[in-house]
């Protein structure tokens, strides 16, 4: 079970999509295709950000978000995150917010996250990270 970073979101919303990511999404049961409120919170932000992009806009509403499962950033993933967060600053390793957020995410619902930005989440324990941009 897969839950899908901002990256992979923002691959699909383009018109040249990669053909290598096309092809893994249709073999993956949309019962296994997961993301985050932080990953929603992100596309939202890009969209608003871009000003005017209504078409983009209801295409996340209408054909991607209703599609995915989208998991919140609850009390279990605080916990994790802050766990996390501690470690990381204390091996000198420290990671951005919304990514440790994601990471928390992935680690308390037992998902493996798949990014082309590998190096956001690497040495991040216990996270499975799988890129499936690369050929």
């Amino acid at each position: 079970m897969y839950l899908f970073d901002t990256d992979i979101l923002s691959q699909i919303a383009k018109k040249r999509r990669p053909d290598a990511l096309m092809s893994r999404l249709a073999r993956t049961p949309l019962a296994s295709q997961f993301t985050s409120a932080v990953n929603a919170a992100e596309i939202y932000y890009g969209i608003f950000r871009m000003g005017s992009r209504e078409s983009l806009f209801r295409f996340f509403e209408d054909q991607v978000f209703p599609q995915l499962t989208i998991l919140p950033f609850d009390h279990e993933c605080a916990l994790i995150y802050g766990r996390l967060k501690s470690e990381l600053e204390q091996s000198r390793r420290p990671r951005f917010g919304p990514d440790l957020q994601i990471a928390a995410i992935a680690l308390r619902h037992r998902l493996i996250v798949v990014t082309g930005n590998v190096r956001h989440f690497h040495g991040i324990p216990g996270l499975k990270v799988e890129n499936w941009l690369a050929s």
